[in-house]
């Protein structure tokens, strides 16, 4: 009766192990492959020991090269009656920006009209002057005396002309025109239509070519250490995500900047293609010295954050591969570092893992309901 029972429990036993291993059979999903189409757009780098080099990030902004620009001050005061640019517009040289509408206009086009009046009758002075010289009627003074009168009415003539040449006086409309200096770039603009100016010396608008840009990078103090004038730098620019711009700080204040409480430092840029425009913001990538420390790198490419954590995705075959949570110890620009967790020579996709990373994490999913 006691064999009978163990027999009956054996083959529960048997019975139940087979329901549980066609349950895990039921819940097993497919791994996961690389296909051919997909391996191409792939990268996989292998894990290299590298010193260690850290770097720290400033932020900055793009400006215009203020000792490479021209500003303009009106000469006159007026009414400001046209402006013919905006902000940002290229201008080139010569051509008319704005209008005034000036009091010193007809001052000057009225004193032109008396002096021209006054020359005709002092030149038919000279003239008669010169006749009864040559009849001895005349003296010789009288003669030199109408002929000075002529020459001060000309030299006044001939300055009220070039004033009126200055400020690009226009006798049609009766205003004065404001005409670029040289040729560039509208970079600030301080005048409009209807606007009352006078004559003091507070730029209406400034021109800059842009050929050359300064990125103004901000310096705390914790980084004061670490930055020094003649260091190169790498600039990324949000604008421009993929793009690394290449740069030397070329100046670096000695005085904190009172508002923002940071130094800044000047790094001067070539900008032949006009892609860095004043106004847009960048961040400043700074190297330290680097370390003799040799370390387990990887490309930063490879980092993969999500839920607070840090992964990278190893690859051993196209059916074998790993999301490996790591710990860094450096990270900078250009590389991660690990001091353990990550051995040299292993394999880590670097471009479009996370499409690959996004299957794994739904199959794993998946497979635990």
């Amino acid at each position: 009766m006691k064999q009978h029972f163990v027999v009956h429990l054996s083959l529960l036993v048997l019975l139940f192990g087979c329901a549980q291993k066609q349950e895990e059979t039921a819940k097993t999903v497919p791994a996961f492959c690389i296909t051919p189409e997909l391996k191409k757009q792939i990268t996989i780098e292998t894990v290299q020991k590298r010193a260690v080099s850290e770097s720290f990030a400033l932020t900055g902004n793009i400006e215009y090269n203020a000792d490479d620009v021209v500003q303009f001050s009106s000469l006159v005061s007026g009414l400001i009656t046209n402006t013919f640019f905006s902000l940002g517009d290229y201008v080139k040289k010569g051509q008319v920006l704005a209008e005034i509408k000036s009091s010193e206009l007809n001052s000057l086009q009225a004193e032109q009209k008396t002096l021209q009046a006054q020359i005709g009758v002092a030149k038919r002075k000279l003239q008669t002057t010169q006749v009864l010289f040559e009849d001895k009627i005349a003296s010789e003074s009288e003669l030199v005396e109408a002929q000075s009168n002529l020459d001060v009415l000309v030299a006044s003539l001939h300055n009220v002309q070039q004033n009126l040449a200055l400020y690009s006086a226009s006798s049609e409309k009766s205003v004065f025109q404001i005409k670029a200096p040289v040729a560039g770039f509208i970079v600030s603009k301080n005048m409009s239509p209807g606007m009352q100016i006078n004559n003091e010396e507070i730029p209406l608008f400034t021109i800059s070519n842009l050929s050359k840009v300064w990125v103004m990078a901000n310096v705390y103090a914790t980084n004061l250490k670490d930055v020094h004038e003649g260091m190169q730098v790498q600039i990324t620019i949000p604008a421009y995500p993929n793009t690394i711009f290449s740069g030397k700080i070329t100046k670096l204040s000695q005085v904190f900047e009172s508002d923002e409480h940071v130094l800044k430092a000047r790094i001067v840029m070539d900008n032949a293609n006009l892609n860095l425009k004043p106004g847009l913001t960048a961040d400043v990538r700074i190297a330290k010295k680097s370390s003799t420390t040799e370390l387990a790198s990887v490309p930063t490419s490879a980092l993969i954050f999500d839920n607070n954590q840090n992964y990278i995705l190893i690859y051993k075959d196209d059916c074998r591969l790993e999301c490996r949570k790591i710990d860094l110890k450096v990270k900078n620009a250009d590389f991660l570092y690990f001091e353990n967790g990550v051995s040299e020579g292993e394999k880590v996709i670097t471009k479009n893992h996370l499409l690959i990373y996004e299957q794994l994490k739904n199959n794993s999913l998946t497979a635990s309901k």
